[in-house]
């Protein structure tokens, strides 16, 4: 495994302007920087993608699983509800790791629920971008288990 795609679902192409209470104030720019720096440090090329377009955050996951490539995936407001999405994820045979930038568990009642989460190997809430890290480093994990079996 050499590469992993960090996929972003909607309004987050909106981070440091987007309730930075919530979402801190970095950019979605210096989120993008974050994720490769960390990729460099474990010896992993990044591919970070952004996309309102439900559609093409489905084509995204489609051409993830025909290549096995590993996936952090933030769906966003997407995994309170598109069973289209987890669908495609579940598609998936490299692992997948959800993260939300938020405590999705701590806010609004509609968002304690992922319809992603069942189908992913593992799930980070609430530690914000920093969590991207441990996404990473846990799908790095997860790709050398199964490569020792």
């Amino acid at each position: 495994m050499s590469e992993i795609l960090v996929l972003n679902g909607p309004n987050l192409n909106r981070l440091g302007s987007r309730e930075p209470l919530i979402y801190g104030s970095g950019t979605y720019e210096e989120l993008v920087e974050y994720c490769k720096d960390v990729g460099e440090a474990v010896g992993r090329t990044i591919e970070v993608r952004q996309t309102n377009s439900e559609a093409e955050m489905i084509e995204w996951l489609h051409e993830a699983a025909d290549l096995e490539t590993p996936v952090v995936l933030n769906p966003a407001a997407w995994g309170h509800y598109s069973y289209a999405l987890r669908d495609a994820c579940a598609l998936l045979t490299a692992p997948l790791v959800e993260v939300h930038i938020s405590n999705i568990h701590a806010r609004e009642d509609f968002r304690h629920t992922s319809v992603i989460s069942p189908v992913a190997r593992g799930v980070i809430a609430g530690l914000g971008v920093e969590g991207y890290a441990d996404a990473i480093q846990a799908v790095v994990r997860f790709v050398a288990q199964a490569e020792t079996k």
